[in-house]
């Protein structure tokens, strides 16, 4: 919102300067972006008046005008602009101005006629971008003034970026109030509250076919006006130092009541409609040319303003061009209505229609505004454009009651909430001078909130309103009196930092990804849960909480598989989201995937494709980090998401705490991933309870190797193998390694051979042939017994 310094002191004008003003508005919870000038710095340029006009003698497009600047010198100024003519009112900067740019204005001769000045344009005054022509001004400008006087351009413009809740102040009204309670002084209504009587009987027909979107619509028939009338130059200059261009006396108008009180209006070519309004929502597909000549093709939830035949508007957007106002309009029909904020939100941006009236549709408006903006446009329009008008007509939803409710503030609650004290008096005059209605009772008081103060709802609401006004900076700071005590993170527990390092040294990277998936994509990684559905999602392809993060880290990796990058080593800790029992389950996940080569392409090595047994080593030194690596297992099993045959459930103890495997070939067309795609996630809830390392001391006696090859069904996995060897070997046999897997020649069908490493050693003596050879006979005799293994030749 962007507003005119001395337009807001005409409401309000308390002892400060600007600098203060802003800083005050600021603390008040309107933050000011920006203070600037209304205009760039000149001088020199006076209110003249051409007295006389006659062509150049040398030159075919430059006239010689003669111009009265004090009412007695004339100065000869030699102008090339086609609309100045005798008679005309112009800005003149005189010898010796400067203009924007640092531009001198000095004597000269142009084509050999001396020229002792300049007539200038806005643009060449910097109050437009571009201009047609010279700067045309009222026949009662007053001459030799000062044109800086006369339009006030030593003003400032203060911009302020506004909380949606504060919708109120889109209007110049509802800051003006703001200031009014700061400073306790008084607050002048320069809007007025005229009513125009009805001088034809012309009314038009509405019918809300929409009431829960559009429960208020007022309009007014306005006949003989006079399109052609220009905009007093003192509303283009407030509309511009808005940031609004002047496009004619009644969208001049419009505009002007919506920077005013914050209400957006319409006027429409009455001779253009046919039959009566109906404010409904458009058909699917049907079109609307727009003001701007863009032609849209609405959807069936969009609120329309249409007649008998056609869609006339975008409600609370943008007018169509079929029913536009012209100059050669003489007849229009004013609307002003509420728009259910919830039916304009999201509409213009679908559409690519962001306007000033959907801003403020979208954040709310007064709905007990729409008959003063009514009445404020009719009398600031038969004042320049002259007419007669008809009655207001007004159609409103049954039940449709938008009065606030009383809240009760107790004095106490007060106090408490902003930790100081606010004495009775002051807070009247805050809530007073806001617009609200107090009646005293034993607690404190009843208090009525405006109907333009929607936001305000409950007691909290109004103890903000009282700080706020009241200053936050004059609330002493007072810290905070409670106990610290220190709490030690109990050792076992697993470290996460250490586990991100950990996979940052062996090449990955982390990323971070919405905890929100599109709901195909979540139902064939999880096809088995329960969707979590957002209400009102950012957009469709990010409407259901993840159940899984593999969803964020595939989507990253094939926005990288796209821009070129073949090797991707990435991994990300996060919440995924389950739904068990009609609750919502969070569990924090650590998930990694791996696509690509092992390692970079390099001389020194063959480079080859990253493959179970690769991601599964990672995995297994985040396992370690727990300190208890050996309680974890990994177990053939069956994920949805994952291949079938190169997936695994990681376990603990035989409880499920995680997953890893292949992408799955049909999701892999899904995610628009290439090559093998290899995932792992892991439950750090489960993980959580870890073990703390024991130390042991080294042994200064020799270790002893055995090797041996046995033959097994090839369905018996590596870890059962190892699990029973540590729990059938003496405490002597120190590590268990497996060094060759083989099948075919010589290695019956069906079955595989294993080639182990036993590692034996004792902390006390070393060890004796006959020890050795028992602890390999007892680990035989155990994997004969459990898995039918044979010793191979």
């Amino acid at each position: 919102m962007r507003f005119s310094e001395s337009w807001l002191r005409e409401w309000v004008n308390p002892a400060v300067d600007t600098e203060t003003l802003s800083h005050q508005l600021s603390m008040a919870g309107l933050e000011v972006d920006s203070v600037s000038p209304a205009a760039p710095d000149f001088n020199g340029v006076v209110v003249g008046l051409v007295t006389a006009l006659e062509q150049h003698p040398d030159a075919d497009k430059l006239r010689v005008a003669q111009v009265d600047v004090n009412g007695d010198e004339s100065l000869q100024i030699v102008c090339g602009a086609k609309n100045v003519a005798e008679g005309m009112r112009v800005p003149v900067a005189i010898v010796g101005a400067v203009l924007p740019g640092d531009f001198k204005i000095k004597k000269a001769k142009l084509r050999g006629v001396q020229s002792l000045g300049m007539i200038c344009s806005a643009s060449e005054l910097g109050l437009a971008d571009s201009s047609d022509g010279i700067m045309p001004l009222p026949a009662d400008a007053p001459l030799g003034t000062d044109f800086r006087e006369y339009l006030n351009l030593d003003d400032t413009c203060i911009e302020v970026d506004l909380t949606p809740d504060r919708a109120d102040c889109f209007g110049l009204i509802g800051v003006a109030r703001d200031v009014s309670a700061i400073h306790r002084c008084e607050f002048i209504d320069a809007a007025g509250d005229h009513v125009t009587e009805a001088q034809v009987d012309d009314v038009i027909p509405v019918e809300l076919r929409a009431e829960e979107a559009c429960p208020r619509y007022l309009g007014r028939v306005i006949k003989g006006i006079d399109a052609t009338a220009e905009t007093p130059l003192w509303m283009q200059e407030r509309l511009r130092r808005g940031e609004i261009r002047s496009l004619g006396p009644v969208i001049d108008v419009t505009n002007y009541v919506l920077l005013e009180l914050g209400q957006p209006m319409h006027g429409f070519d009455l001779d253009k409609l046919s039959g009566g309004i109906h404010v409904r929502m458009a058909e699917q597909g049907e079109e609307l040319v727009l003001l701007d000549g863009d032609t849209v093709q609405l959807r069936d939830d969009t609120l329309v303003i249409a007649d008998d035949k056609q869609a006339l508007a975008m409600a609370g957007i943008m007018g169509g061009e079929s029913s536009a106002v012209t100059d050669t309009t003489s007849n229009i029909l004013l609307e002003a209505a509420f728009f259910n904020p919830l039916a304009i939100s999201g509409k213009s941006r679908s559409y690519g229609k962001h306007t000033d009236s959907s801003h403020r549709f979208e954040r709310g408006v007064d709905p007990q505004l729409q008959r003063r903006a009514i009445e404020r446009a009719t009398e600031l329009l038969l004042e320049i454009c002259g007419g007669q008008p008809g009655p207001v007509i007004e159609e409103m939803a049954a039940g449709f009651d938008k009065s606030p409710a009383a809240i009760q503030l107790r004095s106490s609650r007060v106090e408490r909430l902003l930790g100081v004290s606010v004495d009775a008096e002051s807070i009247e005059q805050i809530l007073t001078h806001l617009g609200m209605q107090l009646e005293a009772n034993g607690e404190g008081w009843m208090v009525m909130p405006p109907s333009w103060r929607f936001d305000i709802s409950i007691e909290a609401d109004l103890i903000e309103e009282i700080g706020r006004i009241y200053g936050y900076d004059n609330i002493p700071s007072r810290r905070g009196q409670m106990s610290a005590a220190m709490a030690l993170e109990p050792e076992a527990n697993y470290a996460l930092d250490e586990a991100k390092s950990l996979l940052v040294a062996r090449d990955y990277q982390e990323v971070i990804s919405y905890s929100f998936i599109d709901k195909g994509k979540a139902s064939k990684l999880d096809p088995e849960g329960e969707r979590i559905l957002l209400a009102n999602p950012i957009s469709a392809d990010m409407s259901t909480m993840r159940p899984t993060l593999w969803g964020g880290l595939l989507t990253a990796a094939a926005y990288n598989k796209a821009r070129q990058q073949e090797r991707i080593r990435i991994f990300e800790t996060g919440l995924r989201f389950l739904k068990q029992d009609n609750e919502i389950k969070q569990e924090k996940c650590l998930s990694g995937l791996v696509n690509g080569a092992v390692s970079d392409e390099q001389w020194g090595d063959a480079s080859r494709v990253a493959d179970f047994y690769d991601i599964k080593a990672d995995v297994e030194a985040l396992l370690d980090v727990a300190g208890a690596g050996e309680e974890f297992s990994f177990v053939a099993g069956s994920h949805p998401a994952l291949y079938p045959g190169q997936t695994a459930r990681i376990e603990k103890n035989g409880e499920l705490v995680g997953w890893v495997g292949l992408l799955h070939p049909q999701l892999e067309k899904t995610f628009d991933m290439s090559g093998k795609t290899w995932l792992f996630e892991l439950n750090l809830e489960v993980l959580q309870q870890g073990s703390i390392p024991a130390f042991e001391p080294l042994t200064k006696f020799p270790s002893i190797r055995r090797d041996f090859a046995i033959v097994v069904n090839a369905d018996v996995s590596w870890a059962d193998i190892q699990a029973e060897i540590r729990k059938s070997s003496p405490e002597i046999v120190r590590e268990i390694l497996l060094f060759d897997v083989y099948t075919g020649e010589n290695v019956e069908s069906g079955t595989k051979s294993l080639a182990l490493a036993l590692i034996l050693q004792d902390y006390s003596k070393t060890l004796t042939l006959e020890e050795v050879q028992s602890a390999t006979e007892q680990v035989l005799e155990a994997l004969e017994s459990r898995f039918a293994a044979k010793l191979r030749d």
